[in-house]
């Protein structure tokens, strides 16, 4: 997803289990070279970790992202705006995601990204089940947040199902106006050639109110 002067990757950034230290090494300078040249220095980026990457979680932290969780502001919110992401690589949540949930400050809004998708109504119509979080980390998840957060998410980004989902009714009774998405229709799967399910992102702040717009990018 794109939002003004940011890049958010969604993880499977590089498959690099099963071979050599050296070649693994490789295909992680390999990216970080590509995603280098393409971005400069202008546009920063965040993933999150992926399952491809959760046996080299080490190179991930040296090629890709240093922290496995984390959050930044986001350019051009005034400050107002968090980036956070988060690490669920093995379909389970790692104990440093679930104390930055539980830390959420109510004065900011938040964007949250992470790579497994979480099992929310009408979702299981869509990507199988064996591609989802169980029942007990989703719920593990929306309980993390605290209270008065939760009016803050502006939304919620996964990735990992190599299908398309948004939610048309809410994902959470706690939640009921969290856009949720599954993003990233790549690779050699059933999806339109024209709409892989990236995504941008438009932030408006107005009287330290953020709302977001999202826009379907179409690949030609």
């Amino acid at each position: 997803m794109v939002t003004k002067g940011m890049l958010f990757l969604g993880g499977d950034d590089v498959h690099a289990g099963g071979v050599s230290t050296a070649e693994a090494t490789r295909r992680y300078q390999q990216f970080a070279s590509i995603i280098n040249n393409v971005l400069g220095t202008n546009i920063p980026y965040r993933s999150s970790i992926g399952n491809w990457e959760d046996s080299t979680t080490n190179l991930f932290r040296r090629y890709v992202n240093r922290y496995l969780t984390g959050y930044v502001g986001i350019p051009g919110s005034q400050g107002l705006v968090r980036h956070l992401w988060l690490d669920n690589a093995n379909r389970r949540w790692s104990q440093d995601s679930l104390n930055l949930l539980r830390s959420l400050d109510p004065n900011y809004y938040y964007i949250i990204d992470f790579h497994w998708p979480l099992r929310v109504p009408g979702i299981t119509n869509e990507i199988h089940d064996d591609h989802l979080m169980t029942q007990g980390e989703t719920d593990m998840f929306f309980n993390a947040i605290p209270a008065n957060v939760r009016n803050r998410i502006l939304a919620i980004f996964t990735h990992h199902a190599h299908k398309l989902f948004s939610n048309s009714v809410p994902i959470n009774p706690s939640f009921p106006n969290t856009p949720f998405y599954v993003t990233g229709c790549s690779g050699d799967y059933a999806c339109k050639s024209v709409d892989r399910g990236y995504y941008d992102l438009n932030l408006t702040i107005q009287n330290n109110i953020a709302t977001l717009q999202t826009t379907p990018i179409r690949v030609q």
